[in-house]
């Protein structure tokens, strides 16, 4: 009983063997090569495989997917006789199992050996400067070369990287050295041309800025001139209205003083009371100390009296004036004086004032109000032309001739003062005398 028991284990344990021996799964993206006897028997794809137990074996798992293999620095002599490490990584996928397998001992091994002996086969034509420059060139001849070596070892070469590309020290100190000066060489270039930019810009501004004030002054200048010349001529035409205002009024005070003296008739009584109130005003001045009076000054009077006058009802002797004749008045020069006294306002003064006015309102452009709108940047070395005087159209500097002066609100044109129609007759009452 025992010994059948042994069979039927040794029985069952046989055949878990033989089903164990017989099934071959394979995961996705790998490839089994199946040897049969040591022969070459086929390629198990992924899933489920037979094997004919203890005749077929797996010889290598290849893996299909596509591999990453970063292969240690190399040292590289370039054509200048520099020695640079160079750091490279390819990309390269299995394609076909059989030739990974059968081709060659070991096809990563041998990648790397064949991407080490084409790098310094390709650098060592270059320059370092070229080497630094020209990775997509030695990438591509890299990948050329290795994808061709190694299509008979069933790989694929995608494409190979220069990770890293390390000059000996002294050559980056160098390299270091250079790019710093060149750089420091842009900097002061840089800001050589921006000093260069800031001082045209400060001396166009500043040129624009004299030459609007200039304008400004030359314009302030010539109103003011004008303005006393016209104030000038204004007053010197209101002091000859003044003046003759004044002379007209004195003719006609004396005019009056004269007519009422030959109309009252004085009796040399009047003349002499007269004479002796004005002797104490004569008498006032300073340098007069000492007056001398004559003895017979009435005798004079009466003889005066005698030789002008004549004998009245009473026996006194009156002074009796010629035939009094009003004088002739004339009155023709009225119409050369009438533009004297009007006050009306001056057309072209008036101009004036608004001109300047208009002038002064006016904005000046500049560079700074220049950002809302598109600002022309004037050609460097070439100075722009400076701006015409800012002149109101139709402006023209006014003549000035005697015009008449502005008149006052509410009154219109005034005339020179008539004289008011006096009678000639003279009245036969005698005069009062307080």
């Amino acid at each position: 009983m025992l010994t059948i028991l042994i069979i039927v284990v040794v029985i069952v344990l046989f055949v878990i063997t033989v089903v164990v021996k017989s099934i071959l799964v394979i995961p996705q993206a790998q490839s089994a090569v199946i040897e049969r006897l040591g022969r070459f028997r086929s390629v198990a794809e992924p899933g489920l495989n037979f094997l004919v137990p203890f005749l077929d074996r797996v010889r290598a798992r290849i893996d299909r997917r596509e591999q990453v293999v970063s292969f240690p620095p190399q040292p590289v002599i370039t054509q200048d006789n520099l020695t640079v490490s160079i750091d490279t990584v390819v990309y390269f996928q299995v394609t076909n199992p059989r030739d990974a397998v059968y081709e060659i001992s070991d096809y990563i091994v041998g990648v790397e050996q064949l991407t080490t002996t084409t790098l310094r086969n390709v650098v060592g034509g270059m320059s370092l400067e070229e080497t630094l420059t020209s990775r997509d060139s030695i990438n591509g001849q890299l990948r050329g070369v290795l994808d061709e070596a190694t299509g008979r070892w069933g790989i694929r070469v995608a494409r190979v990287e220069l990770k890293a590309i390390d000059p000996p020290l002294s050559i980056q100190d160098s390299m270091e050295k250079q790019m710093r000066a060149d750089r420091e060489k842009r900097a002061m270039i840089l800001t050589a041309e921006g000093t260069r930019e800031a001082a045209i810009k400060t001396a166009e501004g500043q040129k624009q800025s004299q030459i609007l004030a200039a304008e400004g002054a030359k314009q302030a200048a010539i109103l003011a001139s004008e303005g006393e010349r016209q104030s000038r001529i204004l007053r010197a035409q209101g002091e000859r209205a003044a003046r003759y205002l004044q002379a007209q009024g004195q003719a006609k005070a004396i005019e009056k003083v004269f007519d009422a003296i030959k109309a009252g008739k004085p009796t040399p009584e009047v003349l002499a009371y007269q004479y002796l109130q004005t002797l104490p005003q004569m008498a006032q001045g300073d340098a007069n100390k000492v007056w001398m009076l004559p003895n017979d000054f009435g005798k004079a009077l009466e003889g005066f009296a005698r030789t002008l006058g004549a004998p009245g009802d009473d026996g006194v002797f009156r002074y009796e004036p010629p035939a009094y004749e009003p004088p002739q008045r004339r009155d023709d020069d009225e119409d050369e004086i009438a533009s004297w006294f009007d006050t009306s306002t001056d057309p072209k003064v008036a101009e004036a004032v608004r001109a300047a006015e208009a002038v002064a309102r006016q904005e000046v452009p500049g560079p700074l109000a220049a950002s809302s709108a598109s600002v022309t940047r004037p050609a460097i070395g070439r100075a722009p032309e400076p701006p015409a005087a800012v002149v109101p159209p139709g402006y023209a500097p006014p003549s000035f001739e005697p015009e008449p002066r502005e008149q006052s609100p509410g009154l219109g044109p005034q005339r020179p003062p008539q004289r008011p129609a006096e009678s000639t007759e003279l009245s036969d009452d005698p005069p009062r005398y307080q």
